[in-house]
This record gives structure tokens, sequence and C-alpha cells, in this order.
């Protein structure tokens, strides 16, 4: 009888267990570390991510000779990212992994899925209407994703420093961050669903910048939503003259950071004495907070405008800020504490989607080809987000982080074997999170849009 050849050779070093020798080798068939990319298939369906993004770019290829169409490149893309691979080159061994090619509704012994070539040439295939085109695919998907049409929206805009180490087109030196990158603006609603993200160079918005861009957004929202309010909320970089006239004129709501000046401070010179003469009167208060409220306007605004002022005195001194708004009820401490101050929680969403799903990794040359990276990144937090929705309401779960997500639904062991007339997906016994998966999936149905 001849003796058995192994495939592959044992992991060396490993320590016996009660005093048997461990022999470990990567000969276990189709097995898969990303089983729960199921569950984000059927969000990914439901939405219709990928085939709205790719309605939006016309297919240069000979329809006989695409073995992989472009609906499928963008779906690929954004599983990956959403399971922590945000480097294209990690499709080359993803290619094979059987739960993807689930995911893509290929069988395991099916052709790879595509490669990091395939992947680049689309990225580079957009041009600017059709990245135009994209960017309203991605608000019809926003406005589409409520079940019933909302009353009264609110839209958090803000910008954030993306560093890049090349010759990137659009690429600018900022002096603040002491590097080349960018400063792509970023909307997310209240809830936290991304609207919109559009790449520029690494400088401040000017408000004529701004007014194009919010117009071009309002346009497509109130498209679907004609007679929808909505509240802007953003710090003192979008309180431009532009700005709150076109607020103005579209009928939208508007609560946005005001600049500190000598003319503001000038106002409430007699608050922040008192106010620091009653904390010092009580040395046991941490701090002590005082609102005021009075109609003012810089020389440039063609209007005079209500403006909120905060005054906190502590151990550290006196911070005043101001916000300005049109809103004509609620008290001033409302409108700041819990109307404006909810704006920071956009800055979260930020950083789980430059943080947890890489969307700083815009490292092409041309910059169309990096504002369909930031798409396809938002398309990976809206795969995200809406596994998150689906938690139980007052749950952990449902304040998870994504990549927290990741780690404990999204990485499982899975194995993956076909038969003539099923597929068998066998999954670890000892998952520790086997209820909440169940419950995902059999709450599936609410996506539905």
């Amino acid at each position: 009888m001849p003796a058995k050849v192994e495939s592959t050779p044992a992991l060396p070093g490993l320590s016996p267990v009660c005093g048997k020798p461990i022999i470990a080798r990567f000969d276990g068939g189709k097995l898969s570390s990303d089983g729960g990319v199921l569950a984000l298939r059927e969000i990914e369906t439901r939405l219709g991510l990928a085939n709205r993004l790719a309605a939006c770019v016309a297919d240069p290829r000979a329809p006989e000779r695409v073995i992989h169409s472009m609906a499928d490149i963008l779906r690929f893309r954004m599983f990956m990212i959403a399971a922590g691979y945000e480097d294209a080159n990690d499709a080359d061994s993803l290619r094979h992994d059987p739960a993807f090619k689930l995911a893509l509704g290929r069988l395991p012994d099916a052709a790879a899925l595509c490669s990091q070539p395939t992947i680049s040439r689309l990225e580079n295939l957009p041009r600017p209407r059709d990245l135009l085109r994209m960017g309203q695919a991605m608000v019809g998907l926003y406005c589409d994703s409520f079940h019933q049409v909302p009353r009264r929206i609110t839209l958090d805009i803000d910008d954030t420093f993306d560093a890049v180490h090349g010759g990137q087109q659009l690429r600018l030196f900022n002096a603040y961050y002491d590097e080349y990158g960018f400063q792509p603006i970023v909307v997310f609603d209240g809830e936290g669903r991304p609207v919109a993200a559009l790449l520029r160079p690494a400088r401040r918005p000017t408000g004529r910048e701004v007014r194009g861009f919010l117009r071009r957004l309002v346009r497509a929202i109130r498209g679907h939503w004609p007679r929808v309010d909505i509240l802007l909320r953003a710090d003192s970089h979008y309180c431009a003259p532009e700005v709150l006239d076109f607020c103005r004129a579209e009928r939208l709501d508007f609560i946005l950071g005001v600049a500190t000046t000598r003319t503001l401070r000038r106002r409430v010179e007699t608050l922040e004495h008192s106010t620091a003469a009653r904390q010092a009167a009580d040395p046991s208060a941490d701090k002590l907070r005082r609102y005021k409220e009075f109609h003012d306007g810089a020389a440039s605004w063609s209007r005079v405008e209500r403006i909120i002022a905060r005054v906190e005195v502590s151990a550290q001194g006196t911070d005043t800020r101001f916000v300005v708004t049109n809103l004509a009820g609620g008290a001033a401490r409302t409108l700041y504490a819990d109307l404006y101050c909810r704006r920071g929680q956009a800055e979260n969403h930020i950083k789980s989607w430059k943080t947890h799903l890489a969307a700083d990794r815009t490292s092409c040359h041309r910059g169309p080809a990096n504002q369909l990276r930031l798409m396809l990144h938002t398309g990976a937090y809206w795969l995200m987000w809406s596994l998150r929705r689906l938690m139980p309401k007052h749950s952990s779960w449902r304040v998870a982080q994504f990549d927290t997500l990741r780690l404990r639904l999204l990485k499982i062991a899975a194995q993956v074997v076909a038969w003539k007339t099923k597929l068998l997906v066998h999954l670890p016994s000892a998952f520790p999170e086997q209820a909440i998966l169940r419950l995902v999936l059999d709450r599936l149905p609410r996506l539905v849009i």
C-alpha cells in the first residue's frame, strides 16, 4: 500500500495537550472566515445598492465577453469593505472564498469572483456625470429607506480631513493638519443614515461652494418629497451669507454655529461676569451654564438673525459659544442643548465611516476614482447601519460600533457543502451570538423598500 501524502504540512510549534500532540493543517475544505456576509447579502438585496449604482454608468465592455457584471463588482467590493477588507488587493484571495461566492449568487465550485485589476478598472470608469447620477441614486436610496414620507428631516453637514500620501488629483496642503489631503463634505441625517459624500480639496469650503452643494442635495430630496421640512445643522464653517440666504429662499430651517466676534462678545459681557460670580460663590459646582438670545447680524448678512449664546464657566475659565437660527419657537436652552448639540453625533457617524469602514482609503490617482470609492464605502456604511437597525430597539446591539458588529456577527467560520438539490452552510455550534443572528435574519423583511 503506497504511503499517504499529505497535501499541506502541519503547523509547527504547537505544544501537546494532555500528552497528545496537536497536528493542524490547512486542509479543511471549502471553509470561510466570513459566514456572516450572507446576512449582508440579504440586506443588500433589499436595498438594491449595487443595482442602483451600476445603473448610473454605461458599461463599455462587449456583452458577449462580460464575466462579471458591474453590479456584481460593486456588490463584491462593498461586501469586502463591510467585512474589513478595505484594500482591493484582498480580492485576489477572497474571490475564491465560498461565503463571498454565495453572497454574489454563485456556487462554491463556480468560477472565481472578480480580481483586483477588474475592480481597479471599474473605479476608473465613471465620469463626472456618472458620479453625479450616482450621488442622486444614493439620495434616492436614502428617501426609499423610510417606510412612509417623514414630515421633517434633520441634515447634519460636516467635513473631515483625509490625508493622502501620493500625487492624487485634488489633493491640497492643509496647514492646520500639516499634511496633504482631501476634505470631503459628508451629510448624515439625524438617525445616522448617510445622505451624501463629496470629495474636495483640503481647504475650508466657501459659502458659494456650500450653497451649490446644498442646492443639488435639496433639489434631489424634494424630487422625492416635495413638501418635506428640512432642518440644517452645521458648525461655523457653514455659517456664510450665501448659505443663510439660500436657506431662506428654499424654506429650510437652520441652526448653525457662529464664530465668536468682538461684537457678539459685547452682547454677553454682563452675562459672563454674573455667571462667573455665581460659579465662584458656589465652589462645589463643577460648571455653570447660562443662555441668552438676541437679534444681530454680521455686516455681510442680508438681515439680522436670531442668535443664541451659551456661557459656561468652570475651573478652566469662561467658554462662550454662539449659534444662529431661523426657528421662531423654543427656549434658548432647549435649542442649543437639545437640538444643536445633537449635531455632535454626526462626528461619531463620520468616525465609523472612516475608522471602521476605511472611507479615507482614497489612494487612486484620479479624482473621479476616489469619489467612487467614497460612494462604495458609503454603501458599506448602509449595509452595516441596516444590520444594526434590525437589532432590538433597547438593546446594546442597537448602539454597537460597526467593528463590534463585524467581529461578532460577520467573522463566523463556515463550511459550505454543495449538494445536488441544496446548499449546506455549517456554522460553529459554539458560536456565541446564535440568538441575535437568528433575530436579525427573522427581521429582514422589515427592510423591504
